[in-house]
């Protein structure tokens, strides 16, 4: 139980459906939903919508999505909804072109996006509205204005340079050529006539016509590969999630191309560590979490890509075998300075959770990846394209190495926690690279410390930037930072909250949902 007369908030209980999300509106819309008699998929796909809109820097249907549904009885389905790179790219173009690594903004940066073919795919199979209810919302707020939240303002003022290069950028995303204020009413009436137009004719009117037109047109005037016969490829594809057993749970996570086997090796490492058994605020928790993290970030940054062509099964990564050599170069006294990770861009990205009445659980992750994805709009249809091409890599032989038709190693990731063979907890943490140790964080909180959802999420974040060095949030103590700077660990305040995340856990003994939403986002959990 938290303390009352500090900072803070508590979960939220109800029994007949429960949403958690970003933004408060996304929220409303998933509950209204749900109260209207559709299920969790509708109110998700619903909240999603309503959150390209409202977030339009995090998220949008020019971007990607992830979804793990479990169902009533325990059937689990996974759904990796990511774009491929366009036929014609090829990383030795980019090489014989002068470029070192991928582009992270701009046409060369794009990918074809999936999320709306996801979108289609989820609710045609689980789902029981269509998009013409679904988008009500999110036409609305597009056509008549939202109030931009406080998270939201603060991030969108950070890219104003950026968005003011782009013609569609200045026209769709800036007011005389600045961010909206917090608490400023923001309008996108291109962006409500494209979703009008996919409520109408469904995701086909957005992968051809005069949208994938557009689109085309803008990615290929600027020097890109992207054509309307690769939009008009996308197709979602239905997975098997793979896990791991932590903490009397089967944790679930969508197999590669995504990083949660990241999240999965990283919880094998913390359980052959025996992190749950310090304190959970102690500088030595810390220490043997960061240390199994850059292990599990090595791996997958050597290892990790589009299945077809990985070296090694996630089977071979999570074994016992694998797992015991990772941990055996984790010393409990020092950083080990021979780990090695990669460059750690920041990305952009929502996630949500919805339950319905019948204990239907859905984790769903959207994102355009770095704040408004690539920097391109398109003039007329209102669609900022991700820039999730950046995730590849144009080093020669490397598994995530860039090629036509090829899904790149992707950051987003829902997850999913299973309690006797029933879905128990779905949740995520956004965050880009940090999302893997956002997992193995909040959920070690749950489990290993009997934190609420609510407290599992507040709890302070410690992750390294960009450069490598520790960064601690506020509320990580003097005497902690002391101590892992003893370590060797180099320390500093974090100049931003790291990720923000949402938590529904289901209580089979009560019935009751508990839900919760990160401190460090606009949003909120709310039931009925």
């Amino acid at each position: 139980m938290r303390a009352f007369d500090l900072p803070g908030r508590s979960p939220v209980i109800a029994e007949n459906g429960m949403a958690a999300t970003s933004h408060p509106l996304a929220t409303a819309t998933a509950i209204s939903i749900l109260k209207e008699g559709g299920n969790a998929v509708d109110a998700a796909v619903a909240a999603a919508a309503t959150l390209c809109v409202v977030e339009p820097h995090m998220t949008g249907i020019g971007g990607d999505c992830f979804v793990i549904l479990a169902e009533p009885d325990g059937a689990i389905h996974g759904l990796n909804g990511s774009g491929r790179a366009p036929a014609g790219a090829d990383a030795a173009w980019y090489r014989d072109n002068g470029h070192t690594k991928m582009p992270q903004s701009g046409a060369h940066s794009v990918t074809v996006p999936g999320a709306v073919d996801a979108w289609s795919r989820l609710l045609a199979k689980h789902g029981t509205l269509g998009f013409d209810r679904l988008f009500a919302d999110a036409i609305s707020y597009a056509e008549g204005g939202f109030a931009v939240h406080g998270r939201v303002a603060t991030d969108w003022a950070k890219a104003v340079d950026a968005l003011g290069a782009d013609e569609g950028g200045r026209a769709h995303c800036l007011i005389s050529g600045k961010s909206p204020a917090h608490g400023s009413r923001f309008r996108f009436p291109a962006l409500g006539g494209t979703l009008k137009a996919i409520a109408k004719g469904g995701a086909k009117a957005f992968y051809e016509g005069e949208v994938a037109a557009e689109i085309v047109a803008t990615v290929q005037s600027r020097g890109g590969f992207m054509s309307e016969a690769d939009l008009a490829a996308v197709e979602a594809e239905w997975v098997t999630p793979i896990s791991t057993s932590y903490g009397g749970h089967d944790v679930l996570e969508i197999p590669p191309s995504g990083q949660g086997i990241t999240a999965l090796i990283l919880l094998r490492l913390m359980a052959k560590l025996e992190t749950g058994k310090l304190e959970p605020g102690s500088a030595m928790r810390r220490h043997l979490e960061i240390e199994a993290g850059r292990l599990a970030y090595s791996v997958r940054d050597h290892l990790v890509s589009d299945p077809a062509t990985m070296t090694r099964t996630p089977d071979e990564l999570l074994s016992d075998r694998f797992i015991d050599a990772l941990a055996a170069q984790v010393s409990r006294d020092k950083r080990n300075p021979s780990i090695t990770i990669p460059d750690m861009p920041r990305a952009s990205t929502i996630y949500l959770t919805v339950v319905d009445k019948d204990h239907r659980a859905v984790s769903f992750i959207n994102s355009v990846y770095a704040s408004f994805g690539a920097k391109l709009v398109t003039l007329k249809s209102g669609v900022a394209l991700q820039n999730r091409g950046g995730c590849f890599t144009i080093e020669e032989g490397h598994p995530n190495e860039l090629r036509g038709g090829k899904r790149p190693m992707h950051t987003i990731i829902p997850a999913m926690a299973l309690k006797d063979g029933k879905p128990a907890v779905s949740f995520g943490v956004m965050g880009g690279d940090y999302q893997p140790m956002g997992h193995a964080h909040v959920f070690s909180n749950l489990v290993d410390y009997g934190m609420d959802p609510q407290e599992a999420l507040d709890h302070p974040r410690l992750f390294w930037g960009e450069d490598g060095v520790l960064e601690a949030e506020q509320g990580i103590s003097d005497d902690v930072r002391a101590t892992l700077s003893d370590m060797g660990h180099e320390v500093r305040a974090a100049s931003a909250p790291h990720g923000g995340g949402q938590m529904i856990s289901i209580d089979r003994e009560s019935g009751f949902l508990i839900g919760a939403s990160d401190p460090r986002k606009d949003g909120c959990a709310l039931g009925w």
